[in-house]
């Protein structure tokens, strides 16, 4: 579904974080990328989005070249970005959250409403709490409402952003399980970056591991038990 092939990238033109990094995302999988800090997980993502532009390689999306197609319409052909800073409105209502990521079809009244109750009935905790600001909501329920936003324009491929940072153990454990529905209940393609590697590791298909801006390991995920050897050695 998602290519990505021999990306350049950085923050400023003649510095590339990311330094010929290659990776594929396979639909309806999690595709986990880790790495310490710096090494250019972020960036990955941000590229892939539209956020940053390569300086050089390439990024398909269903064998279509997506390098110079805008961050809007990307939206449109099926990729959202859940970042990693918390992301709700905290004096907006829950359900105020959830419309903003209608933006795109802000006029389709029948269409929005539909896509509402598509999130409540996936996270039935949010329901009753509709009209709660989001800023009331625990860690974990504001995620929900984070990935309920996102979900509202039919993603096919999430981009996920160190999704449990901050948070404690259980609502961490809440999080990874509501990726994991996502794949298996809803059929969708996740590209996760995380530093939270024994719990990726635990949801993930497929890995790579990147080091000072390039690609050092990958594999399926139940390749990675010597944790060690993979994050430390090299």
């Amino acid at each position: 579904m998602l290519a990505v092939n021999d990306l350049y990238v950085g923050y400023y033109r003649d510095l590339n974080i990311l330094q010929g990094v290659s990776l594929q995302a396979e639909a309806g999988k999690i595709t986990t990328i880790l790495g310490a800090n710096g090494v250019g997980k972020s960036t990955m993502l941000k590229a892939i989005y539209g956020f940053l532009r390569p300086n050089e390689g390439q990024i398909h999306l269903n064998e279509q070249d997506i390098i110079d197609v805008p961050t809007h319409e990307r939206i449109n052909m099926g990729i959202s970005y859940i970042p990693q800073q918390p992301g709700v409105f905290r004096f907006m209502s829950v359900e105020e959250n959830l419309e903003l990521g209608a933006w795109t079809f802000k006029n389709d009244k029948s269409r929005i409403k539909r896509k509402l109750e598509e999130n409540y009935d996936r996270f039935p905790d949010l329901k009753p709490r509709r009209r709660s600001n989001a800023g009331e909501l625990s860690g974990g329920m504001q995620r929900m409402v984070e990935i309920g936003r996102t979900l509202m324009t039919d993603p096919k491929l999430i981009l996920v952003d160190e999704p449990t940072a901050g948070l404690a153990k259980l609502l961490s454990e809440e999080v990874y399980q509501m990726l994991v529905d996502l794949r298996d209940r809803d059929g969708l393609t996740i590209l996760l970056v995380d530093q939270e590697i024994r719990s990726a590791l635990k949801v993930a298909d497929y890995v790579y591991v990147l080091e000072l801006g390039r690609n050092k390991f990958q594999g399926p995920a139940e390749e990675f038990t010597d944790l060690e050897k993979a994050f430390w050695v090299g």
